[in-house]
């Protein structure tokens, strides 16, 4: 299951990252998002969702949010 169908509200364990983009993934460890951090949707919109990690919210769109395995 990956992040687009989460609940709002509800806090997940980030079960692993899929993607082949090193970019993509140096760029998500440096907001705190890999395996083992909990992970929470605030709010969802048409293009994305606003996401908790850690002590920070970040806006992400869907390429982001269905790399996101929880």
């Amino acid at each position: 299951m990956n992040l687009t169908v989460a609940e709002e509200g509800k806090e997940y364990i980030i079960r692993a990252i899929e993607t082949d983009d090193e970019e993509l993934n140096a760029f998500l460890f440096s907001l705190g998002c890999y395996s083992g951090e909990p992970i929470t949707v605030i709010s969802r919109r048409r293009g994305g969702c606003t996401v908790s990690i850690k002590d920070g919210r970040y806006n992400i769109d869907n390429q982001l949010a269905e790399a996101i395995l929880i």
